[in-house]
């Protein structure tokens, strides 16, 4: 009976641990190269996913979500969240601006080659780009994530070994 009630007691622990880790952050290998150079093709990163239950995504944060059913992808995308809800968007001349106003983005891999008409951000989404601007299906493409589809933040990746680092998230506002 004493072996029983020691394993039981075990399991309890187990999942009194388990339980509200896997609520809070989960691991997710990154697929495609749509984040270089800051997070690589099959780094395994760490997402906190309690963060957006307190807060909403701010500008230049790297979040994993759901993808847009129209893209048919089995795996949650990870981009960086450029336009806030209402905000509008516009790319041209390698920039991106937010109603106007062009951003300084030191974390993207080369400048956008494309260009954008403007779009206004629906409310309760976000519209999201790769950092690895010229080869990342993103927002540009006529998408926005929404608020409801968003599972976390990137916080850093842990594999493998040698690609270990926090994420580096950017705050900062647009002056207008």
């Amino acid at each position: 009976m004493r072996i029983l009630r020691e394993i039981l007691i075990t399991v309890l622990i187990a999942l009194a641990i388990f339980v509200p880790l896997k609520a809070t952050v989960q691991g997710y290998e990154v697929q495609y190269s749509c984040m270089l150079p800051n997070i690589e093709d099959g780094d395994w990163i760490i997402v906190d996913k309690a963060i957006y239950h307190v807060s909403e995504p701010k500008r230049g944060e790297a979040i994993v979500f759901l993808p847009p059913e129209v893209l048919n992808s089995e795996y949650p995308f990870i981009k960086r969240v450029i336009g806030l809800p209402g905000e509008t968007v516009q790319v041209h001349d390698g920039s991106v601006f937010i109603d106007g106003v062009a951003l300084d983005e030191p974390y993207v891999n080369e400048k956008p080659r494309y260009t954008m008409e403007s779009v206004v951000v629906p409310d309760d989404e976000y519209f999201v780009l790769g950092d690895n601007r010229n080869s990342a299906n993103d927002s540009h493409n006529g998408w926005t994530a929404p608020a409801s589809d968003v599972i976390g933040k990137a916080k850093f990746t842990y594999w493998p070994p040698e690609q270990w680092a926090a994420i580096e998230h950017f705050d900062y506002d647009v002056d207008r």
